[in-house]
């Protein structure tokens, strides 16, 4: 399941791109299906194994050039180990929210991206997010080590992007059909696996993500930009002269 949308990077063949917080590598292996040279980069030494091990299978399978897979490793977004301008595109995928210092790791970004580049930064919406937080502390931080920080606003990411030196050029919300499933997660606890709403309410959207019928399609259309779970926002790194 994918949150960006990849047309708006604007990827070339061979053009390096970073997937910063990469969890298990959904958006990182779509880069690199699309002819990227990709890092995955992620904190959690778990999620790291479990994206190197898949970029192997991809690559046995012949998904994937042995090009397209930059590297996988463990590391903090506040303090990239990359040189200025090496990215021409950056993701950010729900990460932002588990930040203290998240206007740091946003100027990384801007640090890292080249001239011309795109940064597609994704993170929950203000109103469904407001619900989860208010159904069950155990959703978020301080109750949950690692768990959520902040509640963003759209007007709130904005500013923090601009603020980098980038420049916002579009705006959507995703996951629309995603919202209703946290909130009954919420609800009846976000630990448990046992209640059988919550876990028919899974069944359908793991259907959904691989079956994609019509009337779900539609529904999501309508539904995410109001209710959509995420929210996501695309940038460029100025220019001196025409951008890409």
């Amino acid at each position: 399941m994918l949150t960006i949308k990849f047309d708006q990077l604007r990827l070339r063949t061979g053009d390096r791109v970073l997937d910063a917080g990469a969890g298990f590598g959904r958006h990182a292996f779509e880069a690199a299906r699309r002819g990227a040279q990709v890092v995955a980069l992620d904190y959690a030494a778990e999620e790291v194994v479990s994206t190197r091990a898949t970029f192997a299978a991809m690559f046995e399978a012949g998904e994937i050039r042995e090009e397209n897979l930059t590297g996988v490793m463990r590391g903090d977004a506040t303090k990239l180990p990359f040189p200025d301008n090496t990215f021409d595109a950056i993701v950010t995928s729900e990460v932002l929210e588990h930040i203290q210092d998240d206007v740091r790791a946003i100027g990384e970004f801007a640090r890292v991206l080249k001239p011309g580049g795109v940064l597609a930064a994704t993170v929950p919406s203000w109103f469904p997010e407001k619900i989860n937080w208010m159904l069950s502390d155990e959703y978020h931080a301080p109750f949950v080590p690692g768990g959520h920080v902040r509640i963003y606003s759209a007007t709130e990411l904005k500013a923090k992007v601009r603020a980098s030196g980038l420049t916002i050029r579009g705006e959507h919300r995703a996951h629309g059909l995603h919202s209703p499933y946290w909130w009954l997660r919420c609800a009846v606890g976000p630990a448990r696996e046992d209640n059988r709403f919550v876990n028919a309410y899974k069944r359908f959207l793991e259907w959904d993500i691989i079956a994609a019928p019509k009337l779900t399609r539609t529904l999501e259309r309508i539904l995410a930009p109001v209710l959509g779970k995420s929210y996501i926002v695309y940038a460029t790194k100025p220019t001196g002269g025409s951008s890409r």
